[in-house]
């Protein structure tokens, strides 16, 4: 008797590309959810939900991300060490002054699963602020996401 199995990718020999992300003037759910979609591979024919099969993806000009309404001033981000009394607070356009790469990389975590896989797939995003990235060796492939 003949078991049909579906076939599963190996993870080992499976092809990784590299894209690169213009963010300029995209808003960053829209954004968010794309690259979400490119880590975990569900741009491709063979993804599987507990495998690690999606792409690396290079997000460059973050500082020029942009949000809808008033949320500049009411978004609000949140951080704690874990302290007593040690909880900060940024607004979305203090954050981005400071830290622009930080609002794509929490919009984008929290599109991705909270395990192990999760974290493992957060480690193929590179996010630079500015135009200029140092992965010019893999070859990134140009992507323009949907509006």
């Amino acid at each position: 008797m003949t078991l049909h199995q579906t076939p599963l990718p190996n993870p080992e020999t499976t092809e990784r590309n590299w894209y690169v992300i213009d963010a300029t003037g995209y808003r960053i759910g829209r954004l968010a959810s794309e690259i979400a979609r490119i880590l975990r591979g569900k741009n491709k024919r063979h993804f599987t939900p507990h495998m690690d099969t999606g792409d690396f993806v290079i997000v460059i000009n973050a500082e020029k991300v942009t949000i809808s309404g008033n949320k500049g001033n009411d978004k609000i981000y949140r951080r704690h060490s874990g302290r007593p009394g040690s909880l900060k607070t940024d607004t979305f356009n203090q954050l981005q002054r400071r830290i622009p790469e930080r609002i794509i990389e929490e919009a984008v975590h929290g599109m991705l699963p909270k395990n192990r896989l999760g974290r493992k797939l957060f480690k193929k995003l590179k996010v630079y602020a500015g135009p200029n990235h140092p992965h010019q060796a893999q070859k990134p492939i140009e992507l323009t996401p949907s509006r």
